[in-house]
C-alpha cells in the first residue's frame, strides 16, 4: 500500500524552486549528471528555445513516469522497496503511463514488477542491456505484466552501473533475437546519436524514447529537445511512436514536444522530489499541473 512517509534518511535532491539541473551538478550517485550535468542542464533549458502552440491540448495520454531504479543509491531512500509502490501509485492515480526500470542487483526489477502486480496494472518495461541469455530470464519474469518490452540501449555507458553489472552495446541481430523471444512490442530507449537512428532504421521498433538518460550517460553533448527537433521527421519513417524525456517541467514543454513530433513525454526527477517531500498526493498534484 502506498504511504506518505518514507524514510528518515538524507534525500539527495536539493529541493530547488525549479528543477533545472543546477543544484546537484555532477552528483553521481545522486540526482545529477555526468560532465558537470551538462546535458541535464541543456535538457531543462532547451525546451524554451522553441515556439509553443499553446492551443495544443495536453492530456493524460501524453505523459508517463520515466523508468527509475536505484532508490537508495541515487535518491536517498533507506529501503529500495519503499520507492516503487509509491511512485507507481501516484502515476496510476493521476492516470498517466506506467514505466518500469531495471537495474543491479536483480532485486530492483523484482520490486518494480511486484509493485505493478500489487496495483493490478500492466506497464512498459525497460530492461538494461545485459547479455541476451540473462535478458530472456528477465523477459519471462515480467511478461505477464508487460504491455511492451524495451531496452535502455545507452545504459552500457551509465557511470553508476559500470562496476555493478555486465552491460553491452546491442547489435541489430541481438535486438531482433530479443524481439522474437518476447513476442511483444519492442521499445528502444536512449536514442540520441546518428548511430542510434541507423539502429531504428534497421530494427523498426514500435516505440522509441529520445533520451540521454537525463544527462547521466556519456554521449553526444546536447538536449533531447534539439535531437527531437532535428530528427523526428526522419525517425517517423522507421518507428511507430516517438517518446521523449529530459527536462520536461511544464505544460508548455509538453506542447513543444508534441509540436516537434513526440507522442508521449516521460518525467522523473521533479515528480520524485515532490513524492519524497509531500508524499503520493504531492506527486499527483505535480503531475496534474502538466495537463490542466
Amino acid at each position: 500500500m502506498a504511504t506518505n512517509t518514507f524514510f528518515n534518511g538524507d534525500f539527495k535532491c536539493r529541493f530547488c524552486a525549479e528543477c533545472k539541473g543546477l543544484g546537484c551538478v555532477g552528483e553521481l550517485p545522486g540526482m545529477g549528471g555526468v560532465n558537470n550535468s551538462r546535458n541535464f542542464i541543456l535538457n531543462c533549458s532547451s525546451w524554451d528555445n522553441f515556439a509553443a502552440d499553446e492551443s495544443i491540448p495536453v492530456t493524460k495520454n501524453d505523459l508517463g513516469i520515466a523508468p527509475v531504479t536505484g532508490a537508495v543509491q541515487n535518491i536517498g531512500f533507506e529501503n529500495e522497496s519503499d520507492f516503487y509502490i509509491n511512485y507507481f501509485s501516484a502515476a496510476k492515480n493521476a492516470g498517466i503511463t506506467l514505466c518500469v526500470g531495471d537495474g543491479a542487483p536483480d532485486e530492483k526489477l523484482k520490486l518494480g514488477t511486484e509493485a505493478i502486480a500489487q496495483l493490478n496494472e500492466r506497464a512498459y518495461f525497460f530492461l538494461k542491456p545485459y547479455p541476451n541469455g540473462k535478458l530472456y530470464k528477465r523477459i519471462d519474469f515480467i511478461r505477464d505484466k508487460a504491455i511492451a518490452i524495451g531496452m535502455d540501449i545507452d545504459a552500457f555507458n551509465i557511470e553508476t552501473m559500470r562496476n555493478q553489472a555486465k552491460l553491452e552495446r546491442k547489435s541489430k541481430e541481438q535486438i531482433e533475437e530479443l524481439r522474437n523471444y518476447a513476442k511483444l512490442p519492442l521499445m528502444l530507449k536512449g536514442i540520441f546519436t546518428k548511430e542510434d537512428i541507423e539502429v531504428c532504421k534497421e530494427v523498426k521498433p514500435e516505440i522509441i524514447v529520445i533520451s540521454n538518460h537525463g544527462g547521466r550517460v556519456e554521449t553526444t553533448e546536447g538536449s533531447t529537445a534539439e535531437f527531437l527537433s532535428r530528427y523526428a521527421e526522419e525517425l517517423k519513417d522507421y518507428v511507430g511512436e516517438i517518446w521523449v524525456d529530459g527536462g520536461i517541467r511544464k505544460k508548455r514543454d509538453v506542447q513543444v514536444a508534441k509540436q516537434l513530433g513526440a507522442t508521449k513525454c516521460l518525467v522523473a526527477r521533479p515528480w520524485i522530489s515532490r513524492l519524497v517531500k509531500d508524499g503520493v498526493p504531492g506527486m499527483e498534484n505535480a503531475i496534474q499541473r502538466l495537463f490542466t
